[in-house]
């Protein structure tokens, strides 16, 4: 893949499709990168590529798809995140690859798409995609939608970032190393652009927190915030990765206190 950072700034959810399709070659690019796939909690994801037409898949805010990307997890703890970790990776491979895609968590039928996927008792679908070539001009319907949830704004650096705890916000200067990888976790992401995410830097290591809001909890999805922060953790990691950073995954609570519901996720330390 190209540099993570820098395709995590290209990315944004299309939602405007070409009707083309991607042909066989690319489904099985797909699909090989996507069984190699590993998420920091080791929970195993599995993914299918589904044809539309042949399953009937729709959304009412995508126009012009043929395959959806679909994924399912075991019901677990941590199964969230490492449903985001996992999706994200295999979403940020198809960027690399000039294809477009948009996380669908509400705006679906589940029912239709769990057929589809063959879903079993004890088994959870958070998130679909559609997944295919951009139309050269976005639907109206797109526009509207993403100046509803201003797609394409982002929190400043040091209102998501913290310095040792929650009483000192960190710049980007102050990051040092960090600053890449944590720019990248920022760029990604969210239901409804809520960005959820909070970050404690403390010395060497990295804390990552879920600032919850009502109405992003169900039976079927289970917490869509916690996707949410297991897509920031993978542009993290992947980021830091990338740059040879020594760190180690830890989900330890390092017991820093945290505002009111704002939830202890995962964090990465040094080795």
């Amino acid at each position: 893949m190209e540099h993570i950072l820098e395709l995590a700034r290209a990315r944004r959810s299309v939602r405007s499709f070409d009707g083309g399709g991607i042909g066989a070659e690319e489904r099985e690019k797909l699909l090989a990168f996507a069984a190699a796939i590993e998420n920091p909690w080791g929970l195993p994801v599995e993914f299918r590529l589904l044809d539309a037409a042949e399953h009937k898949l729709s959304s009412p805010v995508i126009t012009g798809e043929r395959w959806y990307l679909g994924a399912k997890i075991k019901a677990a703890p941590h199964m969230e995140e490492a449903f985001g970790y996992s999706f994200e990776t295999l979403v940020l491979y198809a960027q690399s690859l000039g294809l477009g895609t948009t996380w669908i968590g509400g705006t679906m039928d589940r029912a239709v798409f769990g057929r589809a996927m063959e879903l079993q008792s004890g088994e959870r679908m958070p998130c679909v995609s559609p997944i295919g070539r951009p139309a050269a001009k976005m639907s109206l319907r797109e526009i509207v939608m993403r100046r509803g949830v201003r797609a394409d704004w982002r929190e400043d650096f040091s209102a998501l970032c913290f310095d040792g705890d929650f009483s000192r916000p960190l710049n980007e200067t102050e990051a040092g190393a960090y600053a890449e990888p944590l720019r990248a976790a920022l760029l990604a992401p969210s239901a409804v652009n809520r960005q959820p995410w909070r970050i404690v830097k403390d010395g060497g290591s990295v804390h990552f927190y879920c600032k919850h809001a009502a109405g992003y909890v169900s039976a079927a999805a289970g917490d869509l915030q916690k996707v949410d922060l297991g897509i920031a953790i993978c542009h993290f990691a992947l980021c830091a990765l990338e740059r040879g950073l020594p760190l180690r995954f830890s989900t330890a609570d390092p017991g820093i206190p945290a505002p009111a519901n704002t939830e202890y996720i995962a964090g990465y330390l040094p080795e």
